[in-house]
């Protein structure tokens, strides 16, 4: 009873001055008012509770209260996940996102970093300045990364390469400018994979003996067998061998049915051919007789012509041309 007295007392002597008075009114009136507010319809459909001043209050459940500075203010905003630099912490009471380690530029929880802010390396979810020994830094991706050897670019560790420099194929871990015995390059991973060699079956059964696909009608033939490819090869595999052969055969000479019939045909067609032959020869001999009787016709004519342009001197007597 004596304290409340006390206290009553207190807030009087306070509010005498008008102008402290009639702030705090003002103020016990903003607080009501957002009190008030709080159970109204908020903006964001992800706040449970907010106010005009402060924005969210509470969250819905899932989602995270994340306190966004806007100048020198604080507003509440409600998130499915957290931003960059800041990792969620769920508890019964309300899901929270919280800053992680100044070196850090995302991380999992207060004490594990994912990714380092520049000028720092991650190693073992510590973001740190240097790395331990037999680790350097990458500044590419802000690790502590295994020292790899010459011809590696990333590695796991000093003897198992992830990453060959350009021009170099892996294989095991690896990096090699030429691929081992029965191993060939691949330029498109660049690695070495292992050669494909061809494969062939058994050969079949020789065929019978034949000639221009007949079986009759001749006495030297050939028989023929196949066998066909399993597997073909890779570009630097061992090449298929002949997946055919040929051998000469011959066989008592035999008639083919039908084949007298086709004999007679080709006597025929043969003696045609042989009197088709002559008749053009009786026809070449007669167009050569009446060229060269054409060409004797000609030259009397010339002949002739000539006596009677006097050119030509009558013939001598044998008696005339005797001496006197």
């Amino acid at each position: 009873m004596q304290l409340q007295l006390i206290s009553f007392v207190l807030i009087i002597l306070h509010c005498m001055d008008y102008t402290g008075c009639q702030q705090h009114s003002t103020s016990r009136h903003r607080q009501r008012r957002q009190i008030s507010s709080v159970s109204s319809g908020c903006q964001q459909s992800s706040c449970l509770t907010c106010s005009d001043y402060n924005g969210c209050l509470s969250c819905k459940p899932r989602f995270f209260m994340y306190l966004e500075r806007i100048r020198m203010k604080q507003i509440g905003v409600c998130l499915t996940s957290c931003p960059p630099g800041y990792y969620g912490t769920r508890s019964p009471e309300r899901n929270i996102c919280t800053k992680c380690r100044s070196e850090c530029d995302s991380c999992f929880n207060k004490n594990f970093c994912t990714r380092c802010r520049i000028g720092f390396y991650l190693h073992l979810g510590k973001c740190q300045e240097t790395c331990p020994e037999g680790l350097v830094r990458s500044d590419t991706q802000r690790e502590c990364v295994p020292k790899c050897y010459a011809e590696c670019e990333l590695c796991v560790n000093s003897e198992t390469c992830t990453r060959c420099r350009p021009g170099l194929y892996k294989l095991n871990g690896r990096c090699h400018h030429f691929c081992p015995d029965d191993y060939e390059p691949n330029d498109k991973l660049m690695e070495c994979v292992p050669q494909v060699h061809c494969e062939v079956n058994i050969w079949s059964e020789w065929s019978p003996c034949s000639r221009s696909g007949r079986t009759c009608g001749f006495k030297r033939g050939q028989h023929t067998r196949t066998r066909q490819v399993l597997q073909y090869p890779s570009p630097f595999g061992r090449p298929c061998p002949e997946i055919s052969e040929i051998k000469d055969c011959s066989v008592k000479r035999r008639k083919c049915p039908g084949q007298r019939l086709t004999d007679r045909t080709e006597r025929r067609n043969r003696n045609n051919r042989k009197e088709n032959h002559e008749a053009r020869r009786e026809r070449k001999r007669e167009r050569d007789r009446a060229r060269d009787a054409g060409d004797r016709q000609d030259n009397r004519n010339k002949t002739e012509h000539r006596h009677w342009r006097g050119h030509v001197p009558d013939p001598v007597s044998p008696q005339e041309g005797l001496v006197q």
